[in-house]
């Protein structure tokens, strides 16, 4: 069972409904029980990382998350899901969940509008399974204003280019995280979240 991560916001139907027209056991939840003992965990994203990290603090699933990654459990994080896993965040100034080193940027001023909305493809830097079968000319759906930037760049697994190229997916071990919406992206969105429900959380 994919156990999706409520925190009070998010697209959380979206994501369920994605899920079970694949035929994929899953569970919208916000009970520690539940997202402990899942098989995998997705943590969705609309919403700022201020207040979610006051809902998941005020609800003990932080510690959870921490633990239940720490076991090896396969973990997806989507939009606002790839900027909450990594030490700080532009946005509200907060720290985050810490599970990959690095910040959260907001895009830089200039002529492209913000947020960035809309289609755009992937450069992959390296393979991951989740990404099988996805070649360089699909087309994801972004809507952002702030994009996950690890310290290391061996944490990025693709980049996608808006005014600046800023890191689009980017995982380590048993987590991998994308800022673009594969819940609204059409086949190739459905065809990555199929490759999460069967991934294992390794990646070699």
């Amino acid at each position: 069972m994919i156990a999706i991560i409520d925190y009070g916001a998010g697209n959380l139907p979206s994501v369920e409904r994605a899920l079970n027209h694949l035929g994929v056991p899953c569970r919208v939840t916000d009970r520690p029980l539940d997202i402990f003992s899942a098989d995998r965990l997705i943590f969705p994203g609309v919403g700022a990382a201020g207040s979610a990290m006051k809902v998941l603090a005020s609800r003990g699933l932080d510690r959870v998350i921490h633990e239940a990654v720490s076991r090896a459990v396969p973990f997806l994080g989507i939009c606002l899901g790839a900027q909450i896993i990594l030490g700080y965040s532009e946005e509200d100034r907060v720290p985050c969940l810490g599970l990959i080193p690095g910040n959260v940027r907001r895009f830089p001023p200039g002529d492209l509008k913000i947020p960035h909305m809309g289609w755009n493809d992937i450069a992959l830097r390296r393979p991951h399974p989740v990404l099988a079968e996805l070649g360089e000319e699909e087309q994801f759906y972004f809507v952002h204003s702030f994009y996950p930037s690890p310290d290391d760049e061996a944490f990025v697994i693709a980049d996608t280019e808006y005014g600046t190229m800023f890191p689009s997916v980017i995982g380590k071990d048993n987590i991998i995280a994308v800022q673009f919406h594969p819940e609204k992206s059409g086949p190739c969105g459905l065809r990555l979240l199929k490759n999460f429900a069967g991934w294992d959380g390794r990646t070699g």
